[in-house]
C-alpha cells in the first residue's frame, strides 16, 4: 500500500498558492488574530485537495524461481552405461526440485552436430537459455554431462551468469582410454612425393606406467595396408607416406585397443590429403603449320597445370629450297633428347598431322611404342597425311595404334555424332549439343577412313565411320582423332561446338583423370549423407555392399541417373569410415567430420568444468557412488555462501508479478468537500466571536 499524488494544477500554480497562504497564516500568527490556527488548517486542506492525494493498494503474486537443467545427449554420452545414468539422474533431480513450491524446472537437451562435426557445446546453449530468463528469476543451472565440454569460456562473466552453475558428471571414476590424434598433416600433396604426418598417442585416465608404453600403429591409405609403426605414448611421432593418385586420399592411423577401454572409436585417426600432380608435361609435335595447330596449342597453354613443349616441322627434309639449316628454326629439334633420354618425363605425346619425314628414326618410333605400353599416353590428331604412304601407321608405332588407315579421305560435310558407345563413355557422354538430331554444333568437312578398329569408338564421322577412338594399350593409353577440322568449332563456324570440352577431356582421359574413367566407383559425403556413383560401359551395374564403421554390412541397389551412370544417395547415423564395394571396385567415405572433438577424449572427467563452476559458487559432483546414482543435497538460499560445499545451492528471490491495483482519492468527492467546509466554517465561527 502507498499514497501517491496526482496534482490538479501545475506545480508552479500550487507553489504560488502555498506561498500566499503561508504569508497570510504567518501574518495572522504574528498579529495574534483570533482563529489563525483554524485558518491555517483550512488553507492546508484546500491546498492538499489540489494535490489530489490517492491511496493505492497493489495486488501482487509471488513468481517461481527458475532452475535450468541442461542434459548432455552427445554421442560420448552413449558410451558404456552413461545413457542410463543420465536418465536416472534427471529423474531424481526433477523429483527433488518438485519439493520446492517456489521453483520451476526447465529441462533442455543439447546435442550440437555443427554441420557434421559432433561436439558438446554446453555454453553456447547456456548462453541462449539464460537470455530468455530474467536474471533475478534464474536460481541456478544444473548440467548433466560426462564432463567432456568443448566450448568452455575463459571468463564465465562474459555470459552474465549471476546464479550458481552445478555439474553432475556421469561415468565411472576409474575409466581409462587410449586415443591417437594426427597433430599435423598436409592438406595438399604432390602425387608420388613422400609426405610426413605427425601424430601422438594419449593415455587418458591412467598413468602410463599402468599400460604399455610403446604402441603398435597401423597405417592404411585409401583402405589398403601400408605399414606398421611403433610409437611411445604422450610423445610426438612421425609417419611417412607416398600419395599415389590425384584427388582425395584418406590416410588412416590406428592403434590396437586395450581391454577395458571406454571407447575404441578414437583409436583411429584420419587425414584427408588432396593429391595434386606437379605440372603435367606435354610434347606437341606438329607435322606442318595448319589451321588446327593453334586450337591444340591454345588449349594446352591455357591450362596452368601443363608445361607444353611444342615443335612444328616448318619444312620437311625432301623440300630443299636452299635455306641453310641453321636458319630454319630458332631452336633445333632435339629428337634424341626428347624421344630417347627424356621421353619418360612426358605425361602425354601428341602427333598433330605428323607424317614419317625422316626427322625421327625408326628407333624413336619403337621407343614411343615402348613408352605407351609402360604407362605413357599418345594422341594422334590425324590429317590427310595419316592416309598417305608416309603415315606413322607404317612405323614400329603401328602395334599401339587403335586403327589403320585404308588410304581413303572423306571430303564431305558431316556432323560429328556421339556413338552408342560414346553415350556411355565419360569423355563424350554429355557433350553440350550432342543429344539432339542433328547435333547442335557445326559441321566438319574431312575425315580419315580406317580399318581394324580397336578400343572404344565414341564419335562417328560420315556414314557412321569412326571419328574418335580411345584405347588402352599395355599400361598406357592411345587416342586417335580422325579429322583435322576440329578447329572449325573454335572459329565458330555454323555456331561452333564444344571443342574445348572435347579436347580437354581427351587429354585428361589420356593422363588418367579419375573422373573420366570408363569403369569407376566414387563415394562423396555431405554431412551424414553418402552419394555413391558408378560409371560403367555396361547396361547394368551390380549391387553395392556398404560396410559401416562398426562392421555392419548392407547390400543396396543403385539407380540409373543417365546413360552409363548409376547413383545412390543414403543417410547414415553412425559416424566413421564406410567401405563401399561392388566386387570390382572399392570406395571409401567418412561420415561426420574427420577427428571430430566428440570422439577425441572420451573419459568422463570433473577437471574441465571445475574452475568455471567454482567461479559461480557451484559444485562438480559425480553421480555414481557404490553402483547407484546419488545426488548432492539441494538447498535454496537468499544469499549464497562465500565458500562452496558439497551442497547445490540455488539463489532464490522475492520477485512478484502485479495482478491488480486499487486506487481511492482521499480529498476528492463529498468527503474532501466536507472536510474543507468544516475547516472554513470553524474558522468563520471562531473569528466571529
Amino acid at each position: 500500500m502507498s499514497i501517491t499524488f496526482a496534482p490538479l494544477f501545475p506545480i508552479y500554480v500550487l507553489a504560488t498558492a502555498f506561498a500566499l497562504t503561508s504569508l497570510l497564516v504567518i501574518y495572522s500568527a504574528i498579529s495574534s488574530q483570533r482563529g489563525w490556527g483554524l485558518r491555517a488548517t483550512a488553507f492546508s486542506l484546500l491546498l492538499l485537495s489540489l494535490t489530489n492525494p490517492i491511496w493505492t493498494d497493489e495486488e501482487r503474486e509471488p513468481v517461481k524461481n527458475i532452475v535450468s537443467v541442461l542434459v548432455d545427449k552427445s554421442q560420448s554420452q552413449l558410451l558404456q552405461d552413461r545413457e542410463n545414468q543420465t536418465d536416472s539422474t534427471l529423474s531424481k533431480l526433477e523429483d527433488q526440485l518438485e519439493k520446492f513450491d517456489n521453483i520451476e524446472v526447465k529441462v533442455r537437451e543439447f546435442k550440437n552436430e555443427k554441420a557434421g562435426s559432433p561436439s558438446s557445446d554446453l555454453f553456447s546453449l547456456l548462453n541462449d537459455e539464460i537470455s530468455d530468463i530474467p536474471s533475478n528469476r534464474l536460481a541456478g543451472t544444473i548440467v548433466i554431462t560426462d564432463g567432456q565440454v568443448h566450448d568452455i569460456p575463459q571468463d564465465i562473466q562474459t555470459l552474465g551468469l549471476k546464479s550458481p552453475l552445478h555439474a553432475l558428471v556421469t561415468g565411472n571414476e576409474n575409466e581409462f582410454d587410449i586415443r591417437i590424434e594426427i597433430k599435423q598433416a598436409p592438406r595438399f600433396a604432390i602425387v608420388d612425393e613422400t609426405q610426413e604426418l605427425t601424430y601422438q598417442i594419449y593415455v587418458d585416465g591412467k598413468p602410463i606406467s599402468e599400460v604399455e608404453r610403446e604402441f603398435e600403429v597401423e597405417m592404411k591409405l585409401n583402405g589398403e595396408f601400408v605399414s606398421t609403426e611403433f610409437a611411445n605414448a604422450d610423445q610426438s611421432a612421425s609417419a611417412f607416406i607416398d600419395i599415389p593418385r590425384r584427388g582425395k586420399n584418406l590416410v588412416e592411423l590406428s592403434v590396437k585397443p586395450i581391454e577395458g577401454e571406454v571407447s575404441t572409436t578414437n583409436n583411429i585417426a584420419f587425414a584427408d590429403i588432396e593429391g595434386i600432380r606437379q605440372n603435367l608435361k606435354v610434347l606437341l609435335v606438329s607435322g606442318a603449320p595448319h589451321s588446327g595447330e593453334r586450337a591444340w596449342r591454345n588449349l594446352l597453354k591455357s591450362d596452368t597445370s601443363i608445361d607444353l613443349v611444342h615443335f612444328t616441322i616448318l619444312r620437311p627434309p625432301d623440300r630443299n629450297d636452299g635455306t641453310p639449316i641453321d636458319e630454319l628454326s630458332l631452336i633445333a629439334f632435339p629428337t634424341r633428347e626428347l624421344f630417347i633420354e627424356k621421353i619418360d618425363e612426358f605425361d602425354l605425346i601428341i602427333f598433330d598431322r605428323y607424317q614419317r619425314l625422316g626427322v625421327l628414326s625408326i628407333l624413336y618410333y619403337d621407343n614411343i611404342a615402348r613408352y605407351v605400353e609402360e604407362g605413357g599416353a599418345l594422341l594422334v590428331a590425324a590429317g590427310p597425311e595419316f592416309a598417305g604412304i608416309q603415315s606413322i601407321a607404317t612405323t614400329p608405332l603401328a602395334p599401339v595404334l587403335p586403327a589403320f588407315p585404308t588410304g581413303n579421305v572423306e571430303q564431305v560435310g558431316f556432323y560429328p555424332r556421339i556413338s552408342e558407345t560414346g553415350q556411355r563413355h565419360p569423355v563424350s557422354r554429355d557433350l553440350q549439343g550432342g543429344n539432339v538430331e542433328p547435333p547442335a554444333w557445326g559441321r566438319w568437312f574431312r575425315s580419315i577412313e580406317v580399318s581394324d578398329v580397336r578400343g572404344n569408338n565414341v564419335l562417328n564421322g560420315p556414314n557412321g565411320n569412326p571419328l574418335l577412338l580411345l584405347n588402352r594399350e599395355g599400361e598406357g593409353r592411345v587416342a586417335m582423332l580422325l579429322s583435322d577440322h576440329g578447329w572449325l568449332w573454335s572459329r565458330g563456324f555454323e555456331g561452333g561446338g564444344p571443342h574445348v570440352s572435347l579436347y580437354r577431356r581427351i587429354a585428361h582421359w589420356l593422363m588418367k583423370e579419375p573422373l573420366l574413367e570408363e569403369e569407376a566407383l566414387f563415394a562423396e559425403t555431405n554431412g551424414n549423407e553418402i552419394q555413391i556413383t558408378r560409371q560403367t560401359m555396361e547396361e547394368n551395374t551390380p549391387t553395392v555392399t556398404i560396410v559401416s564403421p562398426s562392421g555392419k554390412q548392407e547390400i543396396l541397389e543403385m539407380v540409373p541417373s543417365q546413360t552409363g551412370r548409376f547413383e545412390l544417395n543414403r543417410e547414415f547415423a553412425e559416424n566413421g569410415l564406410y567401405q563401399i564395394s561392388d566386387g570390382d571396385f572399392t570406395a571409401l567415405a567418412h561420415v561426420g567430420a574427420l577427428n571430430a572433438p566428440e570422439f577425441k577424449a572420451s573419459v568422463s572427467t570433473t577437471d574441465l568444468l571445475l574452475p568455471t563452476v567454482e567461479e559461480t559458487k557451484g559444485i562438480v559432483a559425480r553421480v555414481m557412488k557404490n553402483s547407484a546414482v546419488v545426488l548432492p543435497q539441494i538447498v535454496p538460499v537468499r544469499q549464497l555462501p562465500n565458500r562452496t560445499s558439497e551442497r547445490m545451492y540455488l539463489r532464490t528471490s522475492n520477485e512478484t508479478v502485479l495482478k491488480g491495483i486499487t486506487q481511492i482519492p482521499l480529498l476528492s468527492g463529498l468527503l474532501g468537500l466536507a472536510a474543507i467546509l468544516f475547516a472554513l466554517s470553524s474558522t468563520w465561527y471562531r473569528e466571529g466571536r
